[in-house]
Parts: C-alpha cells; sequence; structure tokens
C-alpha cells in the first residue's frame, strides 16, 4: 500500500517566523569567534554555549507550541527568500518546522549543548580553543540547516556544511599527520556520497522543476517505479556517506583523531544521523520503490553487523564506540528500509542513541581525561573506584545500549528488531544476532576499562573529570535511562504526519515471543563477555590466529578495498591517461611547433639579402611558369 499523502503545511506566524534565529546565532558565533581572533580567546567558549542554549530555547518554546497547536497546524512553512529565479524554476530559500524537524532541532541543540558545556573542561588547556568552539558552533549552525530545509536544495547547503564541519573538527590537532589525515579521509569519502546526493538533485529538478519537499512529495505519484527506484538508490548512496554505512564506512574509525567532545557530536547528534534522516524525510519516493526500500534494509542489516564485528576486536576506547555508531546507525538504516512500520522507530532510536552515545563517549574522554589520555583499553581496569561519576553514568549508556528493560535503548532497538521480523526473517534474525554482539562487546570494553585489576602504570594516577564534565554526564545518564519509556506511547501518532507511519500498539513491557528471545540473546552475550574478560586481562594485546579477530582489528579491511577496488584503478586511469596526454596530445603540439620552426629555418634561408639570389629565383620562377603554360597547350 503506498503512502503517497501530501503533508499539510502552514505558513509562519508568530514566534515561528523567527525560527531563522535557529540557525543565524549559532552562525554569528562562529563567525565572530573566527573573525575577533584571539581578543575573544578568553570568553570565546562562553559566547559559543551560550549560542547553543539559546538555539536550544528556541527550540523547545517551537516544540511547546506545536504541542500545543491542532494536528494540522503543526507542519509550518517559513519563506526566507527568493534564492534562484530562472526560466521555469523559481527555487526559494525556506524552512520546514515539523514533527520530525522540531525533534532534531531538540536532539541538536540539546545534546550539542551539553557537549559545548563539556568541552569547556575537556579544551581548558588547549591554546585554540576559541577556534575549536568556532568550529562546534558552525557544525551545529550547519546540522540546523540540513534538517530545517523545505527543499533538498537548501539540505544540500547544511549537507555541506556539516562536511566542511567535520573535516575541520577531526583534523583540529593537524600537527597530528593521522588527524590531518583523518579529516582528509573524511572529506574525500563523503563527496562519493555528495555525487548521489547532487544527481538525486539534478533528476528532481528535470523531473518536478523543483526541489522542495513539498513539490517532490506531489509529483512523486505521476513518476514511475523506474524513476523512484533511480531516485531512492542516489539518496541511499548519499546516506551512506554521511552515515558512514558499509562501503562508505571507512573514515568513520579515523574520526576518533580528533578531540573526544568531536567524537561525541559527529557519532550522537549530528553528521551521522543525516542519512538516516535523508530517508525518511524521502519516505514518498520510498515507497513507490520496493528494490530501493530493500536496499535500504540490507544496507543497514549489513552495517550493524560490520561494526559490531569491529567493536569486539579493538582495544581503543573510543574505536570500540566508534564501531558500536556504525552498528546503531544501521539499526535505524535497517528500521527506515522497512517501509512505514519502521521510519518512526528508526527516529525513536536514532533519538535514544543520541542520548546513550553521546554519554558514552563523553564518558570516554573523562576517562582520557583522568588517564594522561591514554586509549587502550588493557592499560585500564578498576576505574571503577577511582572515577565513581564517570563509571555510573558510564553505565546507565552501557544499559541502555543493551537494551536492557525498562532504559532507553530496551524500547526504540526492541521495535526494530520487532518490525525486521514481521518484514523478513533474515533482516529480522540478523538484528537479533547484532543485539547479541552489542551485548558482548559492551561488557568487553565495561570489564576492561572499570572492572577488574588496575592495570595503569605507577605513573598514572586516576582521576574524577571536573564538574563541568561530569554534569552532562548525569543529564545524558538519566536521558538514556528514562527517555525511552517517556516517548515509547507517543512518538508514533507523533511522528506518522511527517513519515508517513502507522501508530503501532506498544505497550510497558515487549510481551512478545520476539521481545522475550531478545532479552534472552543479550543475556547471553552480556555473560559471554563477563566469562571471557573477567579474569586477568593482559596489558599487550594477545596475538590470535583467529582470523575473524584480525579482520575485525583491521576495520574489516576497509581501506585496503578501497585501495584495491578503488585508489588502485584509478590511479591507473590517470596515469594512462596522462601518458596518452603528454605522448600523444602534447605530442602533436609540440610536433606541430617543431614542424614550423622547421619550415621557417628553411624559409629563412631563401631571404638572404642578396639581389642576384632573389633574381635567379625570379628566373627560376618565370622559367618554370612557362614550361607549364607550354605543357599545358601541347596537351
Amino acid at each position: 500500500m503506498l503512502l503517497l499523502e501530501t503533508m499539510a503545511t502552514v505558513p509562519a506566524t508568530g514566534l515561528f517566523s523567527l525560527a531563522w534565529l535557529l540557525i543565524v546565532i549559532p552562525l554569528a558565533g562562529a563567525a565572530l569567534l573566527l573573525v575577533l581572533g584571539r581578543f575573544s580567546d578568553s570568553w570565546g567558549h562562553w559566547l559559543a554555549t551560550a549560542c547553543c542554549l539559546a538555539s536550544f530555547t528556541i527550540g523547545v518554546l517551537l516544540f511547546s507550541s506545536m504541542l500545543g497547536a491542532n494536528e494540522g497546524q503543526r507542519a509550518v512553512t517559513v519563506h526566507l527568500y527568493d534564492w534562484i529565479n530562472t526560466g521555469s524554476w523559481n527555487l526559494s530559500f525556506g524552512m520546514l518546522i515539523d514533527q520530525l524537524s522540531i525533534l532534531f532541532v531538540l536532539l541538536i541543540t540539546g545534546v550539542g549543548s551539553l557537549i559545548h558545556i563539556y568541552s569547556i573542561g575537556y579544551m581548558a588547556h588547549d591554546e585554540r580553543r576559541r577556534r575549536f568552539f568556532a568550529y562546534l558552533n558552525l557544525f551545529i549552525a550547519a546540522m540546523l540547516t540540513l534538517v530545517l530545509a523545505d527543499s533538498y536544495l537548501v539540505l544540500f547547503l547544511g549537507w555541506e556544511g556539516v562536511g566542511l564541519a567535520s573535516y575541520l573538527l577531526i583534523s583540529f590537532w593537524q600537527h597530528k599527520p593521522s588527524a590531518a589525515a583523518a579529516g582528509r579521509k573524511a572529506f574525500v569519502v563523503n563527496r562519493v556520497g555528495d555525487l548521489g546526493m547532487s544527481m538525486a538533485i539534478f533528476t528532481m529538478l528535470s523531473l518536478f522543476g523543483s526541489t522542495a519537499f513539498s513539490e517532490v512529495n506531489a509529483g512523486m505519484p505521476r513518476a514511475d517505479v523506474a524513476t523512484a527506484t533511480l531516485l531512492g538508490f542516489l539518496l541511499l548512496l548519499a546516506a551512506c556517506g554521511k552515515s558512514a554505512q558499509v562501503p562508505l564506512q571507512s573514515w568513520l574509525l579515523d574520526a576518533m583523531e580528533g578531540p573526544t567532545p568531536v567524537s561525541a557530536l559527529i557519532h550522537a547528534a549530528t553528521m551521522v544521523t543525516a542519512g538516516v534522516y535523508l530517508v525518511v524525510r524521502s519516505h514518498t519516493i520510498y515507497e513507490i520503490s520496493e528494490a530501493a526500500t530493500l536496499a535500504v534494509a540490507i544496507v543497514g542489516v549489513v552495517t550493524l553487523l560490520a561494526g559490531a564485528w569491529i567493536g569486539t576486536a579493538k582495544d581503543d576506547i573510543k574505536k570500540v564506540l566508534a564501531g558500536s555508531t556504525m552498528s546503531q546507525i544501521g539499526y535505524m538504516m535497517l528500521a527506515a528500509g522497512l517501509g512505514p512500520v519502521g521510519a518512526a522507530f528508526a527516529i525513536f532510536h536514532l533519538i535514544t542513541h543520541g542520548f546513550f552515545k553521546a554519554n558514552m563517549f563523553l564518558g570516554a574522554g573523562s576517562v582520557m581525561h583522568g588517564m594522561n589520555d591514554d586509549v587502550n583499553m588493557r592499560n585500564f581496569g578498576a576505574l571503577a573506584r577511582a572515577m565513581r561519576w564517570t563509571f555510573l553514568t558510564f553505565a546507565m549508556g552501557y544499559l541502555a545500549i543493551i537494551g536492557f528493560p525498562f532504559t532507553a535503548g530496551y524500547y526504540s532497538k526492541d521495535h526494530i528488531i520487532e518490525a525486521a521480523f514481521e518484514r523478513n526473517i533474515v533482516l529480522g534474525v540478523l538484528a537479533l544476532i547484532g543485539a547479541g554482539i552489542t551485548a558482548y562487546y559492551m561488557t568487553r570494553l565495561m570489564m576492561m576499562t572499570f572492572l577488574g585489576r588496575s592495570r595503569w602504570e605507577e605513573d598514572v594516577h586516576p582521576h574524577e573529570s571536573p564538574a563541568v564534565m561530569t554534569v552532562p554526564l548525569v543529564i545524558l545518564a538519566i536521558a538514556s535511562l528514562g527517555a525511552g519509556l517517556l516517548m515509547n506511547n507517543w512518538i508514533q501518532g507523533w511522528l506518522a504526519p511527517a513519515t508517513g507511519s502507522h501508530p503501532h500498539e506498544t505497550g510497558l513491557l515487549a510481551f512478545s515471543w520476539i521481545g522475550a528471545v531478545t532479552l534472552v540473546v543479550v543475556a547471553l552475550g552480556v555473560a559471554l563477555g563477563w566469562w571471557l574478560h573477567s579474569g586477568l586481562i593482559p596489558k599487550r594485546a594477545p596475538r590470535t590466529r583467529n582470523p575473524l579477530v584480525l579482520i575485525g582489528r583491521n576495520d574489516l579491511y576497509g581501506d585496503a578495498i578501497n585501495t584495491y577496488a578503488v585508489i588502485w584503478p584509478v590511479s591507473g586511469v590517470a596515469t594512462a591517461l596522462s601518458l596518452a596526454d603528454q605522448g600523444v596530445v602534447d605530442g602533436l603540439v609540440r610536433g606541430s611547433g617543431y614542424g614550423a620552426r622547421g619550415l621557417a629555418g628553411l624559409l629563412r634561408k631563401a631571404q638572404n639579402g642578396y639581389s642576384r639570389t632573389y633574381g635567379l629565383t625570379l628566373v627560376i620562377g618565370v622559367v618554370i611558369l612557362g614550361a607549364i603554360v607550354v605543357f599545358g597547350q601541347l596537351v
């Protein structure tokens, strides 16, 4: 059944007419900090944090207004100005504030504000702290542009802005070659995905004469399945780049070279969620094409298993969490590929994941803060006693991600697994296996980091982080526990008009055989993690011949695959074209020059300035002409 109804929108009035301040405030903060330079070093971080909090406050006010409005008046369009007016194209710059975008606004600005506050302590001794906060504000402004856009073209501005900001933040410590390389890698891989986005926009302009969501949604019923499939695959390519889905996932783990708050911002509330948002926002396209929808689900399930595989093999605490992000975003993509039934669940898990993953990334940063920036879990152990607040808050995130009953992840991820079983038993089984692996590697992380015996060096003195870092952890830990329960029976109905989804009845407990089996699988994963890692853990990673572990430690050989499948063939073609250019094109150009110069040399010998030579030449010419005339007459 196709759900192609176009959601009605109303023009902006009152507070909604000022919604542009959501984007302008953090953008202005970034501009001021970059323009003022060192003059703002002492207070720039406070300005950036205040800007993000201001956007969060506006978002809360808008959300409150939407809650009090009738369902038909909750989607509001804000026309800012006419952007491109040429021929039959009249493209405007506007904003769409609806049930979907407002949730992203709250997540981006809410979690983003906590990350800003946390960064005040984490980056306290960095000489370039002011620039760091400017980039954070730029990131927030770009992501808000992406989710508040009323068209794919305006969305593309935010899409590229997020790519730029991620490059600046990932490579922020560019004095480290690894950080500079990681930033370049993220930038280049995302350009591959951006190719799909730009081609999708060109196709929409050709078909509908517009990229506005309303125009595309209204025009899709007239499009054929082949067109919808083409658009669906192009948008999926774009989503894979931003959300680090297979096969464009290789940049995500290298992104850990940036400061830890950057990891929390990218992995929890902003960049990697953009692909999920794009697919859900484009639900009318995917509802027409079964092939494109199935492709989204397959990419999601492959990625959730690939990320979990990586998480089981890493000893770097941040890279374990990065693999976990790949896996959890895979769950969201799987849900988005399940059709109308899964769209709301995808966003539900996206929001809960934003809370517990930001909590754990910032918790990892707190561990690094107390362990002299060490990230190797084999050098940790027994930190629960030395860092109690960090341990307790991290534990709340751990319970949420494994799906412990009544935590946020219990509701959001279990809904996805059940929906996957309803759609296809293979997808359901694979999603269930992913849940068990998640429980295993997260238990491994907890055992190696916080429990067992201490393994740090004598000159390391673990200590708790300051309050400016632990208070955000407490807030995120509370959300990791309670957000799922609060949204469980509400979010489907709230998102239905924007996502075309049909609300399903959900209860406080998962009283289904699938829910029961999921809890058993999770318990087995926890038990396996405790059994294998509760004993003595060597400081050095043991040598292993297990191919599964080796593949996981090498990021599934993603870089090698890219090298052999893409870089070397492209380099070979480029080399061949270069040789052809030098040998053929340049050869012809240089050859014509040499020929002209040689001919000029011959002609120059005849121009010697002697009158007798000119006379002789004239006589010879006359004789030749006469001979030609006589010969012509004889013939």
